[in-house]
């Protein structure tokens, strides 16, 4: 299941309490105090870890604390220090906190957030020796470790991210130019959720490929949970916009303006993003003039086209090989 939203409640260790000691031994007199301090509480971390791409252990797990301080002992002996507790979440996750402000962006391997600091080890009553208090009988309490309640909101890191209007084959196209097995219907909203491909170039390099659910107008304000989706369009850095030639319900310049003012509506960033359109299902096509009319959009947009057929595979190595050149563009600028 993808989840990419989550709750979850951050408590860092309590530092251990002081210790209030004094040395008694046989042969050493006035042996003077010798309380230890406590031992630190360990943090909650929050790790980037690669390997995960949903939100879904969250889901059943919403609490963690990490250990807490030892308590100080006698002979000057610090307590131990409680152990940090690293907690993985997916890369692109960002972190909110009560007030919806954001606290980390982890979107880099390894990235790493402290979400609830430990508390501090408390005093020894040795630490309060001086030249007027020779047997101090006081010593520190640990601080308590921070409490933290924490919004998790993920947002898809790819390379290429695939829009357009329900049933414009993009759960086709992913199935065919990566091993994802995206579930594939006659019927609009087959897709409820994102999913990620990584597509293989000619040269060894790969692509992240996300197929983002269809997109509806009125998408940005939330129709058809598309505020949701649109959130994942954010962190893809080239968009292959798919338009469907067979739509009855709007011609291809509208289908194409419509899908422009939803990403433009949600955030100005995603009308900026490099933008190649698609003219997907090339093999059920029974002339050329629609052909001609998507070129003529494009060149009216000055964006690049590719007419693709993902059921023969027509198309789709020029189409992968022109994406890799916009993603390698942006790593060049």
């Amino acid at each position: 299941m993808f989840v990419d939203e989550a709750r979850i409640s951050v408590h860092g260790g309590d530092g251990g309490s002081g210790c209030v000691s004094f040395r008694r031994e046989k042969f050493v007199p006035r042996g003077g105090p010798d309380g230890g301090d406590g031992g630190h509480g360990g943090s909650v971390v929050l790790v980037a870890d690669p390997e995960l791409n949903t939100l879904l252990a969250f889901r059943y797990q919403p609490i963690y604390r990490a250990d807490r301080g030892r308590h100080g002992e006698g002979s000057q002996r610090t307590g131990r220090s409680g152990i940090d507790l690293e907690v993985k979440v997916p890369l692109g996750t960002v972190v909110f906190d009560e007030d919806r402000s954001v606290v980390a962006d982890l979107a880099h391997a390894g990235e790493r957030f402290v979400a609830a600091q430990g508390g501090r080890g408390g005093r020894g009553n040795s630490r309060f020796t001086s030249s007027t208090n020779r047997a101090p009988r006081r010593s520190d309490p640990g601080e308590e470790g921070q409490t933290r309640v924490l919004h998790l909101e993920l947002k898809l890191l790819a390379d290429v991210g695939l829009v357009g209007f329900p049933n414009a084959g993009k759960s086709t196209l992913l199935s065919r130019i990566s091993a994802a097995k995206p579930k594939i219907a006659d019927y609009p909203f087959t897709t409820l959720a994102p999913m990620l491909g990584v597509a293989q170039l000619d040269d060894d390099r790969t692509l992240v490929v996300a197929d983002i659910p269809g997109l509806i107008e009125g998408a940005h304000a939330g129709a058809g949970l598309g505020d949701r989706f649109l959130r994942h369009v954010e962190r893809c850095r080239v968009l292959l916009h798919l338009v469907d030639p067979l739509s009855h319900e709007r011609t291809l310049g509208e289908s194409i303006d419509a899908i422009d003012r939803e990403l433009s509506a949600y955030s100005p960033r995603l009308a900026e993003k490099p933008q190649i359109l698609v003219l997907t299902k090339k093999d059920a096509l029974q002339d050329a003039e629609t052909i001609e009319e998507a070129r003529a959009e494009a060149r009216a947009r000055g964006r690049p086209l590719h007419v693709v057929s993902a059921v023969t595979g027509d198309g789709l190595v020029a189409l992968l090989r022109a994406a890799g050149e916009a993603v390698a563009g942006l790593d060049a600028a």
